[in-house]
C-alpha cells in the first residue's frame, strides 16, 4: 500500500491555495492522458473556497464530468445541498456542458431508489468498468472521523457489492459513494481544517485503530493526499 501524502499548511487560505494548484495539475493531466477528467466533489465549508477559486481558472471545461461523493437527502435548492453549494460557487460560473454535471437524485422520496438511480448514472459514464475509476475525488473529514456519508458504526461502511448506498446521520438518510468506489480512484484528496479534527486525525493515522469508529481509515486509493491546515494537523508535525 502506497503511503499517503500528508501536508500541513499554515492556515486554511494556504490549504485552499495548495489544493487549487494540485487540483488544476491533476485535471490537466487527466485530460492530457485520457481525454477527459472525472471528478467527485465534497460538500461542507472547507471545499467551498476551493470551488470559488477553480471558477476563476482557465481550464478546458468541456472535458470535465462532475459527480458528488455524497449528498444530503434534500432538494438541490436547499441550503444544505452539496450540489447546490458547488453549483453556486463554481459550476454555474464556467461552461461545463450541463449533461456532464451529475447531481445526486433526491426527488423519489425513496433514498434507496435514488441511490440505485445514481449508480446507473455512474455506469452510463463508465460503461466498461465494474468499479469506475475516478480521476479525482475530493473528501472532507468530520470530527468523528467520517468521510463522505460513511459514518461510524453504520451499515454503509460494510457495503462492498454496490457503488452507491444510503448512509445515515442522526436518523437522516444521505446518499454516498461506497468504500470500494472511493478506493478505486486514481487520486483522493482530503481537505481537513480546524483544531476539532485533531483527535480523529490521530486515530486515522495511528498504526492500529478501529475503522468502524473512524471510517476515514478505510480510504486507500492509488494516490492519497491529505491537506491539513495547522489547526488540524499540528499534532502530526515533528516535535
Amino acid at each position: 500500500m502506497t503511503a499517503p501524502h500528508i501536508e500541513v499548511l499554515p492556515d486554511k487560505a494556504a490549504l485552499v491555495e495548495r489544493a487549487l494548484t494540485l487540483s488544476v495539475q491533476l485535471i490537466q493531466d487527466a485530460i492530457a492522458q485520457r481525454g477527459r477528467c472525472t471528478l467527485a466533489l465534497a460538500g461542507g465549508s472547507t471545499p467551498k473556497p476551493l470551488y470559488e477559486a477553480l471558477a476563476q481558472t482557465n481550464l478546458p471545461w468541456s472535458f470535465l464530468h462532475i459527480f458528488w461523493g455524497d449528498e444530503r437527502y434534500v432538494p438541490i435548492d436547499h441550503p444544505d445541498s452539496n450540489a447546490g453549494m458547488a453549483k453556486t460557487a463554481w459550476l454555474e460560473r464556467v461552461p461545463i456542458p450541463p449533461q456532464q454535471i451529475h447531481p445526486v437524485p433526491t426527488a423519489a422520496g425513496d433514498p434507496a431508489a435514488d441511490a440505485h438511480q445514481y449508480e446507473q448514472s455512474l455506469r452510463s459514464v463508465f460503461p466498461d468498468a465494474d468499479v469506475p475509476t475516478f480521476d479525482l475525488i475530493f473528501l472532507g473529514m468530520g470530527d468523528d472521523g467520517h468521510t463522505a456519508s460513511l459514518f461510524p458504526h453504520t451499515e454503509a461502511l460494510q457495503v462492498r457489492d454496490r457503488l452507491v448506498t444510503v448512509g445515515h446521520k442522526d436518523g437522516q438518510p444521505r446518499i454516498t459513494f461506497t468504500v470500494p468506489l472511493i478506493n478505486q480512484a486514481r487520486t483522493v484528496l482530503f481537505l481537513v481544517a480546524g483544531a476539532n479534527k485533531q483527535h480523529a486525525l490521530s486515530q486515522v493515522f495511528a498504526e492500529e485503530g478501529d475503522a468502524q469508529m473512524f471510517p476515514s481509515r478505510l480510504i486507500h486509493s492509488q494516490s492519497l493526499w491529505w491537506l491539513l491546515d495547522h489547526g488540524a494537523g499540528q499534532a502530526l508535525l515533528p516535535r
